[in-house]
Parts: structure tokens; C-alpha cells; sequence
């Protein structure tokens, strides 16, 4: 080993994703010891079997905590930062644990003081993914110390927490934010929009708390945003947003204006007051809803959208049905190349052939390429139908039919 060049070895141990390696690396030689400094990202996780050692009597196990700001203490110089508990602790519940414990509690703010400042200045990722039995109870000013120290981030990420915008400072440099199941109210996502105004990606995954959320970014170029709750209103101001996955179940009010957008996944049950300004480079959209055929009426006539997948839940396919309708689909979309139709909208347009009322028009002579996902209730009807589709689509290049799971 010591006769391997210094920068070889430091590229190896860098290599090693996981911290707990590298710690176990300085243990077998003084080289390594040495070296192992110059890694320059801390990567250190919580596993379920390590919790649970660390809940036996019989068990002397260090505090995670004390392994991680010795980690850190052992650095030279740190860019990137991920510290968290592993999904499968997720599945612990409130009665297996002392109600005021605190080892796991990683966004406490007198824990986050006693590392964040010794390596903030070369910062340039942080992700946290909190201990959520412990956290949900506390709100944490993790985002204000954040914003005081690390004046160099590019990306951040914070998971399992209930957060406070107390204090938060501007941060020009951030261009990516990840929010996942962490509390927040419509004052605190608007401090948000004013304090992060770089934001090119997005992300807000089960964010609770929110009623008339408002997301106003200038430069945003990529948006994932799934809603935990039913907010009363919703809107997407994002004038170079280009990439837009939304699920937002039941908004009496659904406002979108980016026009650049290309990438479009929607997936929402109805919206009474649904807003869409008119999207002249919209290429590829994905519609998940039980009110399909409302939602795609809503869309002004594109011309641009070559790839379309459409779908409703696979628990509306008992309910009523929508009165999916392959005409109306051709009717708003007519210069399809690609067309994906999952298990719901396949069996409704079935259902309709079956009966005698099905009508498809002229769009699906333009299609290239099709894929379905169906779900076969009777082999010759769907056997029928296939052939039938197939005899309408004349320049059809790539045919693929799967079963869901």
C-alpha cells in the first residue's frame, strides 16, 4: 500500500461511498489513516440494526452523533455532507422509542452549530435525512444556520424534518433544493421563493402544512412537487421552468404559467378551476387522473406534443367511468408520434369498442410508436381490439404490449 502514489490512493478511498468504510481504512495502516483526511465528502448513515444495538443495555455502542463530528473533525476540507437514518427506520413508531430522545435528531440546531461552522467555507452539498419519530415534534432553525455559514452551496436536501424559516438569509449560490416530508406554512414557502431566487431544481415531496401554496422562481428549470394535503389553491409562476412533475390530488384551483415548459407529468383526481396558459414547446406529456377526459379538454389544441402517456388510477377503474375518449384525445393532441395508454384509459376505450360507441378518428394513422398496459378481463374482446387498433395505425413503427404488476 505505501508504495501506491499518494494520489492514487486518495482517488480509491474516494471511491468508497460509504464513511463507515473509510473510517474502518484508517484502522489498517498509518497511510490510510493519513490520507483518508483528504476525502473530501462525508457520507454517513443510520442503519436499523445499528439503532437497534444502540437501544440495548447490554450493548456499548458509540453515539452516531459523536461518529459523525469526529468525521468531520478528522477532515481537511469537506465539499460534500450526507448524514441520515436509513429508510427502514421509518417503520418505528412513536410507542417503540423514549419520548425525548434526541440521538437521532440530525437538524437540531445545537448539534448542526458544533459541526456546520468547521466546514462550511468549501460546502457545496448538504443532505440530511432526519429521524422523523424525533423530529415531527420539534421545529428546527437548521435552514437559518445553513443560510449564516454556508455562503458557497449549490445543493441542499432535507428530509424528515418540521422546519422553521426564522432568520433565513438569502442564498444567491443554491441552484437545487430538495424538500421531502418536512412541515412548512404558505409563509414559509414564500420566504423561500424570495431567499433562494437561483433555484434551477426543485423538489418538494409530501410537504405538509401548505394551504395556498405559491412557487414565484425566475430561473426554476426543473420542478417535482408532490402535495400531501388538499391545499385550497395552487400555482406555478416559472417562466424557464422546462421539466414539471406535479401530483396535487384534489386543488380547487390549479394555476400554470411556464411557457417553455417540454416535460410535463401531471397527476391529479379533478380541479374544479384548472388554469393552463397556452405551452407553444410542450413535447412530451404525461396525464394520470380519474377525470381524464375533463383534464385533457382543459389543454388548449398542441400541436407540439408528440408524446403522450395517459392513465386513471387503477382504484377509479371500479368507479364510474370517465368517458375517456380517443377522439377527444386526437382532437386537442393531433400530431402524436407516441402514444402510451396505461391499464385505466386502455380498458375504458375497451369498454367503449365493446359497446359499439367507441370513436377514434383520424389521429392514430400519425402515431409511430404505441404501448399499452392492459388488463385482460376478456381475451377475445381484448384480442379484437388490439387487431382493431393496429388496422387504424397505418404507420405504425413500434408496437409494445405489457401486463401491469
Amino acid at each position: 500500500m505505501d508504495d501506491l502514489p499518494r494520489p492514487l490512493i486518495i482517488e480509491i478511498l474516494s471511491r468508497l461511498n460509504d464513511s463507515t468504510d473509510i473510517a474502518r481504512c484508517r484502522l489498517a495502516s498509518k497511510t490510510l489513516d493519513s490520507l483518508s483526511r483528504e476525502v473530501r465528502f462525508i457520507n454517513l448513515q443510520c442503519s436499523f440494526e445499528r439503532y437497534t444495538k444502540s437501544r440495548s443495555p447490554e450493548t456499548n455502542i458509540t453515539p452516531f452523533k459523536t461518529i459523525f463530528k469526529k468525521l468531520i473533525s478528522n477532515s481537511m476540507i469537506v465539499e460534500s455532507v450526507s448524514v441520515g437514518v436509513e429508510k427502514t427506520l421509518r417503520g418505528i413508531s412513536f410507542d417503540d422509542i423514549e419520548e425525548e430522545s434526541d440521538d437521532l435528531y440530525l437538524t437540531d440546531g445545537n448539534f448542526v452549530s458544533e459541526w456546520l461552522p468547521r466546514v462550511s467555507g468549501a460546502l457545496r452539498s448538504i443532505s440530511i435525512s432526519d429521524f422523523w419519530i424525533q423530529s415531527c415534534w420539534r421545529r428546527s432553525e437548521i435552514l437559518s444556520l445553513i443560510s449564516s455559514y454556508c455562503h458557497n452551496l449549490l445543493e441542499l436536501e432535507l428530509r424528515n424534518a418540521w422546519l422553521s424559516v426564522d432568520g433565513l438569509n438569502p442564498m444567491p449560490m443554491l441552484t437545487s433544493l430538495t424538500l421531502e416530508f418536512v412541515r412548512l406554512d404558505d409563509e414559509d414557502l414564500n420566504k423561500v421563493n424570495k431567499c433562494f431566487p437561483s433555484l434551477q431544481v426543485l423538489n418538494l415531496i409530501g410537504v405538509g402544512g401548505l394551504k395556498d401554496p405559491r412557487i414565484h422562481l425566475l430561473h426554476l428549470r426543473t420542478c417535482q412537487w408532490t402535495v400531501s394535503n388538499a391545499p385550497l389553491s395552487l400555482t406555478i409562476v416559472a417562466p424557464s421552468l422546462v421539466k414539471l412533475k406535479l401530483k396535487c390530488g384534489k386543488p380547487k384551483s390549479l394555476v400554470i404559467e411556464t411557457p417553455l415548459l417540454s416535460d410535463f407529468h401531471l397527476s391529479l383526481d379533478k380541479a374544479s378551476n384548472f388554469v393552463v396558459k397556452e405551452f407553444h414547446n410542450l413535447n412530451s406529456l404525461q396525464l394520470e387522473s380519474t377525470d381524464l377526459c375533463s383534464i385533457i379538454q382543459k389543454f388548449q389544441p398542441g400541436r407540439t406534443i408528440k408524446y403522450l402517456n395517459v392513465d386513471t388510477p387503477k382504484w377509479a377503474q371500479a368507479l364510474e367511468m370517465t368517458k375517456f375518449s380517443l377522439k377527444g384525445l386526437f382532437d386537442v393532441f393531433p400530431n402524436l408520434s407516441s402514444l402510451t395508454l396505461g391499464p385505466g384509459a386502455w380498458s375504458e376505450t375497451e369498454i367503449g369498442f365493446h359497446a359499439g360507441v367507441l370513436e377514434i378518428g383520424n389521429g392514430m394513422e400519425m402515431l409511430k410508436e404505441i404501448s399499452v398496459r392492459l388488463v385482460l378481463h376478456d381475451i377475445e374482446i381484448t384480442l379484437s381490439f388490439i387487431l382493431y387498433v393496429l388496422e387504424k395505425c397505418i404507420n405504425l413503427t413500434d408496437c409494445g404490449i405489457a401486463y401491469p404488476p
